[in-house]
């Protein structure tokens, strides 16, 4: 190589070197972000954490300290460790969820104009070359027919196909361009901007949302409510204020066998009868199974209940000491009656297996085994005293059951009940942008995948002897055996076929 050429060589080299621009960190951090598949590793990644979340058992779940206590101890401080035990507020999780909303938002203003010109800058005429590149094409030779009516049959044609036709002229050549669904180019858009709002309802529940429980018995108020805290391997529990207090009125347990223990397997439903207060007044609502109450962004779930067995209602038998016939009153849990001659009777508690301990009442198990009703009753002169009212007969001389103002008291029935229900509090702030998202999801993605943008060009080129050749061709972006059937209808409804090849 002579020096001359070694010159220019190392001349061009040189050009070339300084005509590429250097790019920057941020332009490069930039494209990454806004790379697709960036996006779908961001996508797996939070597939994966989601998938932690349904395999480990989250500190907001009933049940958790059970599953908890089961596990090793290097299990818990593993996991712990992980945040797994609350992934869905660890730090990554809503950093994954955060980068993956900025890739979508960037990925989209990328692209958005490449699609938007599908809409704003028509491509009305075509060359012969390009609508021969088309997956369909075909070319049509008509006789006896004049540029204007050929030109106008065709743009009439594509509109009894469902197309929208343009008819254009440019020189020699006369341009039909025909198409339908071009807003589906901004399908993808519409997912995303849908995705983008689901996103946002999940950080929203994610940060500012809660579930808690809250025990409740006749004549209980709350006005928060108790979740699980995880620090590492440590769990404790917090509370959680509430802008509203909740009181029990009433509790009541629907039983296959009425006559049966107080559990899950005899239990057909249990309802929950609430007031709550606020300053917007009181509000009365009513908690079952497969029912929940919602009030201000709030909502009330059954949990579970206290299986200790209790009595709703009791029916008592009054028989006198002074003779006479046995008198029956019904009084409603924590409820009180009055006698005709004065007397006040007061319903304080039930024990289902009536015990003492020491000279306090208790109860030796949860089944009804020895039912008793826990009264105070007051005389017509204001004396009052403690008695209880037993299912059973109890021998003379027992320590409990005897009569007192002028009455003999026995629980002739009584309607099973639990103990005390748990409601499952749930604070969901994001709930609606979540299920706005997900409709809008769902019908966005059926825009996308059941319509299509379908486009026809058509172009009338003068022959010899007067007649014209027509040269079609178009392509879609989704359901192609479709659009050949119809552009094969479309060349039908022109003229006659003739053989590309021959044409050429």
């Amino acid at each position: 190589m002579s020096a001359i050429q070694e010159t220019d060589l190392k001349t061009k080299i040189k050009i070339a070197t300084e005509a590429q621009p250097s790019i920057s960190i941020i332009t490069r951090f930039i494209q990454l972000l806004s790379s697709v598949r960036f996006g779908i590793i961001l996508l797996i990644l939070l597939a994966a954490a989601c998938m932690i979340g349904m395999i480990i058992m989250q500190q907001s779940v009933e049940g958790f300290d059970k599953y908890f206590a089961e596990l090793t101890p290097a299990q818990r401080l593993v996991y712990g460790s992980l945040g797994f035990f609350d992934i869905y507020h660890s730090w990554y999780f809503n950093f994954l969820l955060l980068t993956l909303s900025l890739n979508i938002v960037l990925s989209s203003i990328d692209r958005f104009p490449g699609a938007w010109k599908y809409i704003s800058k028509k491509k009305l005429s075509a060359s012969r070359q390009f609508i021969l590149s088309q997956r369909q094409r075909e070319t049509v030779e008509v006789k006896d027919e004049s540029r204007a009516s050929l030109a106008q049959r065709i743009a009439s044609a594509c509109r009894d196909l469902g197309w929208k036709a343009t008819v254009t002229g440019k020189g020699n050549s006369n341009y039909i361009f025909a198409e339908r669904g071009a807003w589906n180019r901004l399908g993808a858009y519409t997912v995303h901007v849908a995705l983008l709002v689901i996103f946002l309802g999940f950080f929203m529940t994610a940060n500012w949302g809660h579930t808690g429980q809250m025990p409740l018995a006749p004549g209980d108020s709350a006005t928060e409510i108790t979740q699980l805290s995880f620090h590492l391997d440590q769990v404790s529990q917090v509370t959680v204020p509430l802008p509203f207090k909740v009181t029990c009125t009433d509790i009541q347990q629907k039983l296959i066998e009425r006559d049966g223990p107080i559990n899950a397997m005899n239990t057909i439903d249990w309802l929950t009868r609430i007031k709550i207060t606020d300053e917007r007044g009181e509000h009365e609502g009513l908690v079952h199974m497969n029912a929940p109450l919602d009030y201000r962004g709030y909502r009330f779930f059954q949990a579970s209940f206290v299986s200790t067995g209790n009595a709703r209602s009791i029916m008592l038998s009054l028989t006198p000491q002074a003779g006479g016939q046995p008198i029956e009153v019904t009084i409603q849990r924590n409820g009180s009656t009055m006698l005709s001659d004065g007397t006040k009777i007061e319903y304080l508690n039930f024990y289902p297996d009536f015990t003492l301990q020491g000279s306090e009442p208790d109860t030796a198990s949860e089944d009804y085994n020895k039912p008793a009703a826990q009264l105070e009753v007051t005389t017509p002169s204001g004396e009052r005293k403690t008695v209880y009212a037993f299912a059973m007969e109890l021998p003379e001389g027992a320590p409990v059951g005897a009569p007192f103002g002028g009455y003999k008291f026995k629980l002739a029935s009584f309607e099973r009940a639990a103990q005390a229900h748990i409601l499952s509090v749930q604070h969901d702030p994001g709930r609606l942008p979540f299920y706005l998202g997900s409709a809008f999801l769902v019908l966005t993605l059926c825009s996308v995948f059941f319509f299509s943008h379908q486009r026809v060009w058509a172009r009338i080129e003068q022959k010899e002897h007067g007649n014209f050749e027509v040269v079609m061709g178009g392509d879609t972006n989704r359901n192609k055996l479709g659009f050949e059937d119809k552009f094969k209808r479309l060349v039908e409804m022109i003229g006659a076929r003739v053989d590309e090849e021959k044409q050429s």
